[in-house]
């Protein structure tokens, strides 16, 4: 009977609501630094504090900073956070740039821990006075091979449940939309650094065809939900959104008309001057590959025929030279 008496819990959000969450590049460069070196190869996980500006329930993270953190993995309850460091990098930042200030923290996960909402109540001890919006939780996943959204933003509600006759509260992590946003600067900084990392092992050609393989399966994905999208609408087991229909009638306004003849005649001279250089790059690497045999035979594989192309000489003036003496020994006779 008691299980039967329980309600479903009911979500309640705090005064000062997050609508949305937007990740700086710069976060993630720090995060990933953060991780490369504490804890690269290991199982543990780095923590540190996102900084930025809140507007109207929209959080900005522009900027962040690493925390010593420890926590044992035996005991999930006991963890380390060194509050002097946290209080000395904050009064740093604040030197450097006034306006940005705590909104939240950051963990490298990969999934929310017991420890997180105890950390949370720590972080929200450093916000400024009379705030009213609390501080985020987002879990930064470093993975190079992700190939998704590299973020998760989570905030903190009441979840008030009924049980036994008696009302309880208690604290959970509600998932919050987040999504990655930069400056222009930014976004100059980031392709020019971008644009410096090279690694050897993978060639420009290898890259730039990864990218593109990528970049058509993103484009895949989209086509699909949005195909989904619209076959549900029919069906009638969707209510019809008129924002999604009218920015999917944008996008198909912009798309290009292939029946032109001018369109038709510039793919046809694109394609062949790609092919031609196709085709010459194959001719002349041939060619260049023949040479090379040849040089090769010449070097290695021809000695031997001069060795005896030039003993059959000596041989031959040899024989001459026996003839003639004998010829001489028969005319003194």
């Amino acid at each position: 009977m008691a299980g039967e008496e329980e309600e479903t819990p009911t979500v309640v959000a705090k005064s000062g609501d997050i609508v949305d969450v937007t990740m700086h590049p710069l976060v993630l460069l720090s995060a990933a630094d953060h991780y490369h070196r504490v804890a690269r190869g290991t199982r543990k996980r780095v923590v540190g504090l996102l900084l930025g500006s809140v507007l109207r329930g929209q959080v900005d993270a522009t900027n962040s900073f690493a925390v010593p953190f420890e926590e044992d993995s035996r005991n999930p309850a006991v963890f380390y956070l060194d509050h002097n460091y946290l209080e000395s990098m904050l009064a740093m930042f604040r030197k450097v740039n006034a306006k940005e200030r705590v909104v939240g923290f950051y963990s490298t996960g990969p999934s929310i821990r017991p420890n997180d909402l105890r950390i949370h109540d720590i972080v929200k001890r450093f916000l400024p006075a009379n705030t009213v919006t609390p501080p985020i939780f987002c879990i930064i996943d470093i993975r190079p091979d992700r190939k998704s959204h590299p973020t998760t933003a989570y905030k903190v509600v009441e979840e008030v449940s009924t049980k036994d006759g008696q009302r309880q509260v208690k604290l959970s992590f509600a998932h919050v939309p987040s999504q990655m946003g930069a400056l222009e600067a930014e976004e100059v900084g980031v392709e020019h650094l971008l644009r410096d990392i090279n690694d050897p092992t993978v060639s420009t050609v290898a890259s730039l065809i990864k990218g593109k393989i990528a970049g058509l399966a993103t484009l895949t994905e989209k086509l699909v939900e949005c195909k989904d999208y619209l076959e549900s609408c029919v069906r009638g087991e969707q209510k019809v959104n008129p924002e999604i229909v009218a920015n999917l009638q944008t996008i198909m306004n912009l798309l290009p008309n292939l029946n032109t003849e001018d369109l038709v005649r510039s793919f046809v001279v694109k394609t062949n001057d790609m092919q031609m250089a196709i085709y010459l790059s194959a001719l002349i690497r041939s060619v260049i590959a023949l040479h090379d045999l040849v040089n090769n035979r010449i070097q290695y594989g021809g000695g031997a025929g001069n060795d005896g192309e030039i003993a059959t000489g000596k041989e031959e003036e040899k024989k001459e030279d026996d003839t003639k003496t004998a010829q001489k020994k028969d005319a003194k006779k």
